[in-house]
């Protein structure tokens, strides 16, 4: 069976209290991290300025979202309290609230009292929860009061050990059962606008990432729209032995195989580039 030959009648628009997102074409999540200790831009934005100038470049370079992080979920990263964690949400909720209401705001957060309070006093669009709603038997209750749209991510394990030692019988298989599963607890609730992250990296060895890539096609029987998670991960830099810094050309590699393969939201640190790359990938769809 070749999976590019199946068709399914993928979700196309999520009503993000209000504004409209529209995934009949590919669209593009940039990433503002507010950790100390992120892999790739861990301690980067440290003040309201860097915060604030961050912010702008997301959106004037082209994104359709924009995702606050305020927890590193590394592998091996220490989870943030709840308090902390609103703390450093607090100025770039503020901010863009502010002065760029028009933006789709996504916070990845895996604690249902933390979606609880962005959503209540920040007016958040989105929920992206890496856990999937498996670090908190709160979460889907949650969401589905608050009616907002959940992205929902498969991890194995917790951040604290997911890379200590990965395993599957079938990849593939078992993370869309997880899905399966998961996506009709949801739906029984009322929770209807939800977008499927395979969670490239949160608990996958290096080729667990390439065979979940390569049949990222497969995905679709859920027809719910599919967001990855590619840019400048593990998956990339240490098949290279580079650093995170020096891969954003083969960022921009996967994420193009990604598309082709049927994801529709690209979650990314380099929007500018990732821009352009799209623009390429789109005419080359339409040619």
């Amino acid at each position: 069976m070749n999976p590019k030959k199946l068709t399914f009648n993928t979700k196309t628009t999520i009503n993000c209290s209000g504004k409209l997102l529209d995934l009949s074409s590919p669209r593009i999540m940039g990433i503002l991290n507010l950790t100390p200790d992120s892999f790739f831009d861990g301690g980067k934005y440290k003040n309201e300025k860097q915060i604030a100038n961050r912010i702008e470049n997301i959106i004037s370079e082209g994104a359709d979202i924009i995702d606050l992080g305020a927890v590193s979920t590394r592998p091996g990263a220490n989870l943030l309290n709840y308090d902390e964690e609103l703390h450093r949400l607090d100025f770039a909720l503020n901010f863009i609230q502010k002065y760029f209401k028009q933006i789709i705001v996504s916070v990845d957060t895996f604690r249902a009292d933390v979606a609880q309070k962005v959503v209540a006093d920040f007016e958040v669009d989105i929920i992206n929860d890496i856990s999937g709603g498996t670090m908190d038997k709160n979460m889907y209750e949650t969401v589905a009061k608050l009616n907002v749209p959940y992205i929902m991510m498969h991890i194995q394990g917790t951040p604290a050990i997911m890379q200590v030692a990965p395993n599957y019988q079938d990849v593939v298989k078992e993370i869309i059962t997880f899905f399966v599963e998961k996506v009709e607890k949801l739906k029984k609730l009322g929770v209807n606008d939800i977008i499927i992250d395979p969670g490239f990296g949160f608990g996958k060895t290096l080729e667990h990432n390439y065979i979940i890539l390569k049949n990222l096609t497969l995905f679709k029987m859920l027809e719910l729209p599919i967001l990855v998670g590619l840019s400048r991960k593990s998956m990339i830099y240490k098949l290279l032995s580079l650093s995170p810094e020096d891969v954003l050309p083969e960022s921009l590699a996967l994420n193009s195989l990604a598309l082709n393969n049927g994801a529709n939201i690209l979650r990314v640190h380099d929007v500018k580039e990732t821009q352009r790359m799209l623009k390429i990938f789109e005419k080359y769809s339409n040619s």
